[in-house]
């Protein structure tokens, strides 16, 4: 058995591990590398194998860093099952067609600029048309259901509480011809205990291999209901002022947490009845399918909404969800306090870009982050405090207030992922691998978990292989 690190390796996008054995090629994940233009472009176009010899795809979560990459695989030529769970499925169907517009999206604004430089025209890495086809390979498994997807490999997946659908993919493996038995777990991203929505993420006793996220292994996230406080203040000291609170967000996860924030402190009557504008046809599709999976929400939900009158974590009456691009530019006219949530979460391209544009200036306004923020993003050096930025070509004063709330992050913290961790049987264990990380916050981690007497513990880079 052979299994290669492709993407993720040594940073946070781009997650691609394939395994090979019995003659099967089975591929965890498959998401886009996000980074500079150019580098981004030819990295995602040319695979590191050949998709067609590929015998299987098993997806932990719908997010484009893990699924995004899935039409290119499909178009070059993989034509076996992706196996996911029934909300990543639900939710891919929506994420895939709208990164497709994207990339249809980008490479027309770049042809127009190769045009006017004599250069040839570039194709799209992928387009709608090409996720529309990928979706009719993805098959939708629960929870808990084991099921053999290539010879002597069997899938089971388990609640990993990073966004809706999100899953650890159990492995149980035998290999044929030495006869060898493997229980490999890739954690795909580890969610938090404390979610305000969804079910917790579930421990396991043993396994032999893991490939394990370290995304936030150097930090501590501040918990939930203090994320909740500083909102409520945010909110009320801006309507205070009559301005507007713009909040740059990602469209899954991120945006559907800060509606039942909110819900939450409207009906508790914490903050001022202000309006609530979710302004991403991306998070509108996405909270349609938050909906479609009651099963997925927590005891929390389950006790606000026994309680209270409301029907819904994501609807109340002073809340509206907008798809129609004129409706989305009648929010520039609004005189008076209200709160827009808007996609892309990194402020690098959407709607988001329009409402920080009409606001920004105006010192009655708050821009407020809430996501994870690269570095070269808008949203970046907002949150730095830079007091100039350009947004379309254009220099504009940060006159608005700027603040920033870590607690929202859907990945569980250093304490989480030693937690998750913790219950594995050392013994048992062979060989542990960190990746969808920094490599400052993997070597923190690596280092902790030697100390707690975890003793192999790799953090491959891109290209490592091993084998059992």
């Amino acid at each position: 058995m052979r299994l290669t690190f492709f993407g993720a390796a040594r940073e946070v996008t781009g997650s691609m591990h394939l395994l090979e054995v019995n003659g099967e090629r089975i591929l965890l994940d498959c998401g886009l590398f996000q980074g500079h233009r150019a580098d981004t472009y030819e990295r995602n176009l040319h695979l590191p194998f050949d998709p067609a010899t590929v015998s299987a795809v098993v997806l932990s979560h719908a997010h484009i860093d893990h699924s995004g990459n899935l039409p290119n695989l499909c178009k070059q030529g993989f034509r076996g099952d992706v196996w996911c769970t029934a909300a990543t499925r639900n939710l891919c169907s929506y994420m895939l067609m709208d990164s497709g517009h994207i990339h249809e999206q980008d490479v027309a604004y770049l042809n127009k600029q190769r045009r006017k430089r004599n250069e040839p025209p570039v194709e799209p890495l992928y387009t709608q048309a090409d996720a529309l086809a990928s979706l009719e390979q993805l098959i939708g498994v629960g929870f808990q259901r084991p099921i053999r997807i290539a010879d002597g490999v069997q899938l089971t997946f388990v609640q990993a509480g990073h966004i809706l659908g999100a899953a650890f993919v159990q492995l149980d493996i035998r290999e044929f011809h030495t006869g060898k038995s493997w229980r490999l777990l890739y954690s795909g991203d580890i969610g938090r205990w404390d979610s305000p929505i969804l079910q917790p993420p579930q421990n396991f006793d043993e396994a032999d291999i893991v490939i394990m996220e370290s995304t936030y292994g150097d930090r501590l996230h501040e918990s939930y209901a203090d994320a909740r406080k500083r909102l409520r203040d945010v909110v009320n000291r801006t309507a205070r002022r009559r301005g507007k609170v713009i909040i740059p967000a990602f469209a899954v996860g991120r945006t559907q947490e800060l509606v039942y924030a909110l819900n939450q402190l409207d009906a508790g009557g914490d903050i001022h009845a202000i309006r609530v504008f979710v302004d991403s046809p991306l998070a509108v599709n996405a909270t349609d399918v938050f909906r479609m999976h009651p099963e997925a929400w927590n005891d929390e939900v389950r006790q606000f909404l026994m309680e209270g009158e409301r029907r819904s974590p994501f609807d109340y009456p002073l809340i509206e969800y907008v798809r129609d691009v004129r409706r989305s530019k009648q929010l520039n006219n609004l005189s008076d306090p209200v709160i827009i949530i808007s996609a892309n979460g990194m402020a690098e391209n959407g709607r988001i870009l329009h409402h920080l544009k009409n606001n920004i200036e105006d010192p009655r306004n708050t821009v407020l982050i809430v996501s994870f923020q690269a570095e070269n993003t808008l949203g970046r050096r907002l949150k730095d405090g830079e007091k100039r930025v350009r947004i379309f070509g254009e220099t504009y004063e940060v006159r608005a207030e700027v603040e920033s709330i870590e607690g929202y992050s859907a990945h569980a913290d250093q304490r989480g992922l030693l937690n998750w961790v913790s219950t594995l049987n050392r013994q048992k264990l062979q060989q542990l691998f960190l990746v969808h990380g920094e490599p400052s916050a993997m070597e923190t981690l690596h280092q902790l978990l030697q100390e707690k007497g975890f003793r192999q513990v790799h953090t491959p880079a891109r290209g490592d292989f091993f084998e059992f």
